[in-house]
């Protein structure tokens, strides 16, 4: 039996394999609306053979959007596009999941092909204009970007607000995992790095008062999201510089979201910080993943830099994650988990396309059993 290939139940969510799309910007929305370029986008992982599809950042308010491209849902306007990728995902397989976010101050900024930058007057004249920017303190992102405004009372209650509001909106389009963005600088995780947090009152200072943003909204999510369904939190285990978020400040913070009912820590790293003062290379993000697993009570997401099939397998039948998120590889082969199931032995040797969508399935089992009458392709011996 392969690990990889072993459903995973959380609470009454049947996921068919440990294979998830790691949440990826597309930046292909128009004023937070999907469009048929996402439902092709995401679609093809479902056919791809992924137990679950997480769909990209998506903001809670246009103000929250980190480029003009971004998914939102801030409005009841955008659960239909959402609601037809959800029902797709569902009907080939896959668990639908969606990421929501807020970036902070890495908001109003460019998409990466056009410089990945602030907002400037070449984005201006294509009618990128920027908005206003919120975070833990004002204190811009680097020289040259916005200078966001410190959230008052006030604007912490709205933030709050926007998030509830917008899981229900998530559980009206049909999804069925919900991940709170708590990574890479943005809004929350602005909040929990002691590099972009200068607070001093009940938000700021301590890690007990750093979490509390955090920690509001993900209690607000879980009580409002049906116990049925599960919550996912993705965090930055580690700042990209070692005077941040350390390992052992996101054990902390898992442990607390394992206490109000959170199923799953997706552990990435890095995003506040000029260069990344940690060693990176094929798995490198793994050990977060499995130190947080090991000391809490709480199953924990592998990604960053997983590539192979058998490296994703050992990974979960080593016990270091329960789930391997693939990001850049299925961008590059969308089928990567149903070759990855015939690579691990998982399917039946004598059908082993059986798995895929049987539209395809069919011609595939047909291919294969001609490959096996004539042999493999070889090229023509070189003649002299």
């Amino acid at each position: 039996m392969s690990a990889l290939f072993t459903p995973l139940q959380l609470r009454e969510i049947t996921i068919k394999n440990r294979l998830t799309i790691s949440p990826m910007c597309q930046y292909a929305a128009t004023d937070g609306f999907a469009n048929s370029y996402h439902t092709v986008q995401y679609g093809r992982f479902a056919l791809g053979g992924f137990g679950l599809v997480m769909v990209e950042a998506t903001a809670v308010s246009a103000e929250g959007r980190i480029t003009h491209g971004d998914l939102g849902l801030w409005s009841d306007a955008h659960i239909p596009g959402l609601s037809a990728i959800a029902s797709f995902l569902k009907q080939y397989g896959a668990t639908p999941a969606i990421q929501l976010g807020h970036a902070g101050p890495k908001a109003s900024m460019q998409r990466p092909y056009y410089g990945d930058g602030p907002l400037n007057a070449s984005d201006f004249e294509r009618g990128d204009l920027p908005w206003p920017v919120v975070s833990a303190s004002a204190q811009p992102v680097d020289e040259g970007w916005l200078v966001p405004e410190a959230l008052d009372a006030h604007g912490l209650a709205r933030i709050r607000q926007a998030f509830v509001d917008a899981a229900k909106r998530t559980h009206a389009a049909g999804f069925d995992v919900i991940e709170l963005h708590c990574a890479h600088g943005y809004l929350l995780n602005s909040f929990l790095s002691p590099l972009t947090n200068q607070r001093t009152d009940a938000y700021g200072g301590t890690l007990e008062n750093r979490m509390r943003l955090p920690l509001e909204i993900a209690q607000a999510l879980r009580d409002f999201w049906p116990q049925e369904k599960p919550m996912f939190v993705r965090i930055s285990a580690v700042d990209s510089s070692k005077q941040g978020v350390s390992v052992e400040d996101s054990v902390q913070f898992a442990k607390a979201l394992a206490g109000m009912g959170v199923d799953v820590v997706d552990c990435s790293t890095g995003g506040i910080g000029r260069t990344y003062d940690y060693e990176s290379g094929y798995g490198y993000q793994v050990q977060y993943a499995k130190r947080i697993k090991a000391e809490t009570a709480i199953k924990t997401m592998a990604v960053g830099m997983i590539v192979a099939p058998q490296q994703a397998e050992a990974i979960v039948a080593g016990g270091e994650a329960d789930l391997v998120a693939i990001g850049r590889q299925a961008l590059q082969n969308p089928n990567f988990a149903h070759e990855a199931e015939q690579a691990l032995g998982a399917v039946d040797a004598s059908a082993p396309f059986n798995s895929w969508p049987r539209q395809v399935g069919w011609w595939l089992n047909g291919r294969q059993r001609k490959i096996a009458q004539i042999g493999e392709w070889q090229p023509a011996a070189e003649t002299v």
